[in-house]
């Protein structure tokens, strides 16, 4: 799986933008938390790289960076989760699901 870095809160306009021509999977990762790498690790290791084309993924390091997780739950109108993952079209979430609850199933559904 090839992550794309959330690293500046300069790149959630990048991302609104890429959203107007498909969706894009933002996974919120805390690692320190058991359950975060556990929720990477499962979305880790059922993602082929076609699924790419349907949902570009960006990876979020909440501790390195929380001032980028505070303004996406800010901009998104969604509480900070950790694990987390959104899904943003048109630059709207349109999916939000935490812990045990992200399901790479559920994300390809979509």
């Amino acid at each position: 799986m090839n992550w794309n870095k959330l690293e500046d809160i300069s790149c959630i306009d990048k991302i609104n933008n890429l959203s107007k021509e498909h969706k894009v999977l933002l996974f919120k990762h805390s690692t320190r938390c058991s359950i975060s790498s556990s929720a990477l690790n499962r979305l880790e290791r059922n993602w082929k790289d076609e699924d790419s084309e349907k949902l570009s993924p960006y990876y979020l390091d909440l501790l390195k960076h929380r001032n980028v997780s505070n303004a996406i739950a800010e901009l998104y109108a969604v509480e900070h989760q950790s694990p987390q993952v959104l899904v943003i079209k048109d630059g709207k979430c349109i999916y939000s699901e935490t812990h045990y609850g992200i399901s790479y199933e559920d994300l390809m559904s979509l």
